[in-house]
């Protein structure tokens, strides 16, 4: 048969472990399951505000937008949410993308060739890794965070049209913060641009939730800062924050830009208000921050294995693949949705329980959650 290929490879994947299902969030929230697996970090995805700011916005514009922004899509809502988001991340401009992975896939292809050469961080997201391929760039893998291997392919590679940079601000499966200062000094002395993918980091990071940029005070250093409002904004798309002339070429040049249907009204106005109430109401992040701080304590003093990070992402390495997924039908038995990542999003025998947590938790949760770690890392003897 004609199919017989695929069905085997499927089969392949059941007897690894490595089969995805589509989970229903609304039936899980119905059975009483704690949701440790959102990337709604700050909450407001349900928050009362961004709700009624999506609805008015339905009610004047209508639902949908109607075409490309080239075409019938553009609105003043989307030229607002552009200089929204370019004064957020302090940048000169900014341009929408109908989702995070449209925006890194994109402005990689559109700005680098085949004369070009791109550095990019072995965990980097599928989306970068795409962006580089699309592109036809020389892609250059260097080993995760280290500066030394980075710097090494630089001098080997001096001759390269242009040089790009590409990084997690926030690594999503590990929760770790890419080594920016260190990056950025790197491709000043090697002539290199910086491209920061700050989708985790948006809302979690810097002194107004602007990102790992602003976390380290490099925001006029980083050449283009990308991110989702998917996130921690509460609500979808993703953009580009740059200096003006990187926007007008990716304007131009960005076929994920050129030829997207522009996003709906409703989800334009409820980002707006998600990135203002990021900027006035410190409160999310910083209890988000505690409560991350502490619940990796507790994790650790039971003994389960982390990837050491100080962001709300919380990975507890599991290693085989069966025993991850397994792990994870346990939680949720016991009332606790935090589902197993395995090969190959994550490197084959890292294998893990990918918890984060929101600003949304309360003290009781965390204490839940750690009593569930506690009886099946005991009862599947992963801690003693």
């Amino acid at each position: 048969m004609m199919l017989d290929h695929l069905i085997q490879e499927l089969d392949v994947r059941e007897q690894k472990g490595l089969t995805r299902r589509l989970r229903r969030m609304d039936e899980i929230k119905e059975k009483g399951a704690i949701l440790f697996s959102s990337n709604n970090y700050l909450g407001l995805a349900e928050d009362a505000e961004m709700k009624a700011c999506a609805a008015e916005a339905i009610l004047r514009f209508g639902t949908g937008s109607t075409g490309s922004r080239l075409t019938t899509g553009n609105s003043t809502l989307h030229e607002e949410l552009e200089q929204q988001l370019a004064s957020f991340k302090g940048k000169e401009a900014a341009i929408l993308f109908s989702s995070g992975y449209l925006a890194n896939i994109g402005t990689i292809s559109a700005l680098m060739g085949k004369d070009d050469v791109i550095f990019s961080d072995s965990l980097n997201h599928a989306s970068i890794i795409d962006g580089c391929r699309l592109s036809r760039a020389e892609t250059i893998i260097y080993k995760h965070v280290d500066m030394e291997d980075l710097e090494k392919k630089l001098k080997e590679n001096p001759a390269a049209r242009h040089k790009l940079i590409v990084t997690d601000g926030v690594f999503s499966m590990d929760g770790n913060i890419a080594p920016l200062p260190r990056i950025v000094e790197i491709a000043e002395a090697y002539g290199a641009w910086v491209m920061v993918d700050d989708a985790h980091a948006t809302g979690v990071l810097g002194s107004n939730g602007a990102g790992t940029a602003e976390h380290f005070g490099l925001t006029n250093r980083v050449h283009l800062c990308m991110g989702t409002m998917s996130k921690s904004i509460g609500a979808e798309g993703g953009y580009v924050a740059a200096d003006h002339v990187f926007i007008e070429y990716l304007r131009n040049n960005a076929r994920s830009f050129i030829f997207q249907t522009a996003l709906s009204p409703g989800v334009i106005a409820a980002a707006s208000a998600g990135i203002r109430l990021i900027q006035q109401q410190p409160w999310r992040r910083e209890k988000l921050i505690e409560q991350a701080s502490l619940f990796r304590q507790g994790l650790k003093k039971l003994g389960f294995e982390l990837v050491e990070g100080t962001t709300p992402i919380i990975a507890v390495v599991i290693g085989d693949a069966q025993q991850a997924v397994d792990f994870s039908k346990r939680l949720e038995e016991a009332g606790l949705f935090a589902p197993a990542i395995r090969p190959p999003t994550v490197p084959i025998g890292t294998s893990r329980i990918r918890v984060t947590l929101t600003a949304s938790h309360q003290a009781q949760d965390l204490d839940f959650a750690l009593h569930c770690f506690e009886n099946i890392g005991k009862e599947m003897r992963f801690i003693p």
